[in-house]
């Protein structure tokens, strides 16, 4: 069952996870997101894969969570399903490689938490995002965790109070996806943008992505205490020496972290 509803592949240094689930509008069901996390965890050990792609069949990328699981059940059944979702949106976000959400439709509820939850996101003119749980008396609460961190207060809470549908215009100009590109150039520009990562030291990504997400909310003061101690540690590591000689020497690094493991 869990492939008929996520593709994983593996396209040279780069991961492409597709949801698959399109006739239930690749509803973030708990097989789903154990499938997704599993996934996540599996690429994230492996030294051969420097980027992960996530996109969807069908004109939803995800419509959030499956509310056949969310009827009629008690409080250590929501507390499952909102800890499976959890530990889903921490595991894109712990992994060294960068997360990349290629968006070409539709993303509500937790689908547009994943998109926010992503490292950096694309998507098409006609895709829109949403956060209405408000609607149906489930307020977004998971997702607006990672929502208020992307957009800011004031314009997550207008999401979330509100319900209504962003353009991916608005969800560009907002901070919630990094760019607009058109639907026929989608993947060729997300494939675009993490095959550049992937041209980077593996080392140094990885160590780059945890420091980022450490930061983020610590206070300014504490943020240059620990990025300070990052960066010494990361300078006298072999990739950060190595380019900066290849530099130097006007010539391209070859870094030791992306060698082959024996």
């Amino acid at each position: 069952m869990a492939e008929a509803i996520l593709s994983a592949e593996i396209e040279g240094p780069l991961a492409v996870l597709t949801l698959a689930h399109p006739e239930r509008r690749n509803a973030l069901s708990t097989e789903m997101m154990r499938s997704v996390t599993a996934a996540l965890r599996g690429v994230g050990t492996s030294p051969d894969v420097r980027a992960v792609i996530v996109r969807a069949q069908g004109a939803v990328f995800s419509s959030g969570h499956d509310l056949r699981e969310m009827t009629g059940k008690d409080l250590e059944h929501y507390r499952g399903v909102f800890e499976v979702c959890t530990e889903m949106m921490e595991t894109i976000q712990s992994i060294p490689q960068p997360v990349i959400a290629e968006i070409d439709g539709i993303a509500t509820a937790a689908g547009c938490q994943m998109v926010a939850t992503c490292d950096l996101a694309l998507a098409s003119p006609h895709s829109r995002f949403a956060t209405p749980g408000v609607k149906i008396g489930l307020f977004c609460s998971t997702p607006m965790v990672p929502l208020t961190r992307c957009i800011g207060r004031k314009r997550a809470l207008e999401m979330l109070l509100t319900g209504r549908m962003i353009s991916a215009d608005q969800a560009a100009e907002w901070g919630l996806i990094n760019r607009v590109v058109a639907a026929a150039r989608l993947h060729e520009e997300t494939r675009g943008l993490a095959l550049s990562i992937a041209e980077a030291s593996r080392v140094t990504v990885g160590i780059g992505k945890q420091a980022f997400y450490h930061q983020i909310d610590l206070g300014q003061s504490e943020a240059y205490d620990y990025a300070k101690e990052v960066m010494s540690l990361n300078a006298q590591g072999a990739d950060a020496q190595e380019g900066m000689c290849a530099f130097l020497e006007k010539r391209r690094p070859e870094w030791p972290g992306n060698r082959p493991q024996v």
